[in-house]
């Protein structure tokens, strides 16, 4: 009984850890990794630059015969073939960069990650 609520515990507090923005609002100056995620692009344009991106969980993306799709606030939204950032994620997890269609998330940018 302990051990179920323990681990959904820390399943809740993942979940409220998980979503960090990839805005740089000065925190990452420094970061070894600021440059490659300014370099980002997909077939739609530069990641970085007019959306901000944030870890999803793995529970909240999947793929089917190469194609993906993500949950976006509840909502499961298809990613387009050239949403998908087509260089190896240096970050680690799975990253996407949102846009907005009539009141309805989109996907900007589209990066897997490990899915462990």
């Amino acid at each position: 009984m302990f051990t179920r609520i323990y681990a959904a515990l820390m399943v809740c507090l993942i979940a409220l850890a998980t979503p960090v923005l990839a805005r740089d609002d000065g925190r990452y100056a420094n970061s070894p990794l600021k440059s490659w995620f300014e370099s980002l692009q997909s077939d739609f344009g530069q990641c970085c630059t007019n959306a901000d991106g944030y870890m999803v969980l793995d529970s909240d993306w999947d793929s089917n015969r190469g194609h993906y799709r993500v949950r976006i606030e509840g909502e499961w939204v298809v990613v387009p073939d050239g949403a998908v950032v087509k260089e190896p994620n240096r970050a680690g997890p799975t990253m996407v960069w949102k846009h907005y269609i009539d009141g309805h998330p989109g996907v900007r940018c589209f990066m897997p990650g490990s899915m462990t």
